[in-house]
């Protein structure tokens, strides 16, 4: 058994935002959109919903994502959903946050569907945030507060076994995006985002956008490369789980060289440039980065090559030979 979503909307807003899911999360099974358009009456939507839910296992659970109460596509679902109240639950006022963490609610195959609605409603609503920040409401402020951190400790405090936790550490030219503040954050859970860059911490701009931008209650920082190997040291991170991100594989080798423990690499992507080459549709490679990756992978470091976490795995001993042959070519 599992759970089948089945995003219903007026006009095409379904469709659109099943894409963008798909865009942050990866393609997703049992995810059915259903549009009501126009030309329609309430006979046609209950026909497409019947439909959509068909595609689903007899046995599998089923969670409407509405666009409004008291809309047509929420009384057509509610009509199927009196029929089988156990195995079924609505949701209105959908947004993007509450899809994505209904995708993240289903990697627990334990999962029931009624349990998973009432932890969507909650990042539906966190997911409404506002700028200026006075104009967030103070509940909502509270929320949504950076947790408290170990940095501020005394120097000397142990905390936990006095060793920083990498639960991902990623190399992306974009950094903190939404890939990496919805999909990777919700699968890997850490409470704290470093992006470890030299030219990033110079830039003041760069540096307050990233902040801005991380999930409510985790930390983002900005920091160079020599402070990331002094924290790596630093027993006060003890219990600290930190999602590193890196600009350029230059940067996480020089990192890993000064002592920063990463035994694996996500790589999610690199940007093209002058006289680099596209080794597929998110990663282009120049002669810098491919002697990097190699010496990293001599220093025992391992590759999971995936943009997010529901994708497969990338071979990256094809990538590196593809590059190099088109390197030797141009």
């Amino acid at each position: 058994m599992s759970i089948g979503i089945v995003i219903a909307s007026h006009g095409e807003f379904a469709d659109g935002i099943k894409q963008s899911g798909s865009m942050i999360f990866g393609e997703q099974e049992k995810v059915c959109s259903v549009t009501f358009m126009p030309s329609e009456g309430p006979e046609d939507l209950h026909g497409k919903l019947e439909k959509a839910i068909a595609t689903f296992d007899p046995e599998d659970e089923i969670l409407f994502l509405v666009d409004l109460w008291g809309g047509s596509p929420f009384n057509q679902a509610n009509g199927i959903f009196e029929k089988n109240k156990e195995k079924m639950a609505i949701i209105t006022g959908l947004n993007l946050p509450m899809l994505i963490q209904a995708y993240t609610e289903r990697f627990n195959a334990k999962a029931r569907v009624h349990e998973v609605a009432a932890n969507i409603i909650k990042e539906g609503r966190d997911g409404v945030r506002v700028k200026p920040e006075e104009l967030q409401p103070a509940e909502k402020a509270a929320v949504s507060a950076p947790v408290q951190t170990s940095g501020a400790l005394p120097e000397g405090t142990v905390l936990g076994d006095g060793h920083i936790k990498y639960v991902l550490a990623r190399i992306d030219s974009r950094l903190l995006h939404g890939q990496v503040a919805t999909a990777w954050s919700k699968a890997v859970t850490p409470t704290r985002i470093i992006v470890v860059s030299d030219e990033v911490a110079k830039d003041d701009l760069r540096k307050k956008l990233i902040e801005q931008a991380a999930p409510p209650g985790v930390r983002a920082n900005v920091v160079p490369i020599d402070k990331m190997i002094q924290v790596a040291k630093d027993p006060r991170f003890g219990n600290t789980k930190a999602l590193l991100l890196f600009e350029t594989p230059q940067d996480a080798l020089q990192a890993i060289k000064g002592g920063v423990d990463i035994k694996e690499l996500n790589i999610g992507s690199m940007a093209h440039s002058v006289g680099k080459v596209v080794v597929n549709k998110v990663l282009s490679m120049g002669t810098d980065d491919v002697k990097s990756f190699e010496e990293l992978e001599q220093l025992g470091v391992k590759f999971d090559v995936r943009k997010v976490p529901n994708d497969s795995r990338g071979n990256m001993n094809e990538l590196l030979e593809k590059a190099k042959k088109e390197l030797i070519e141009n």
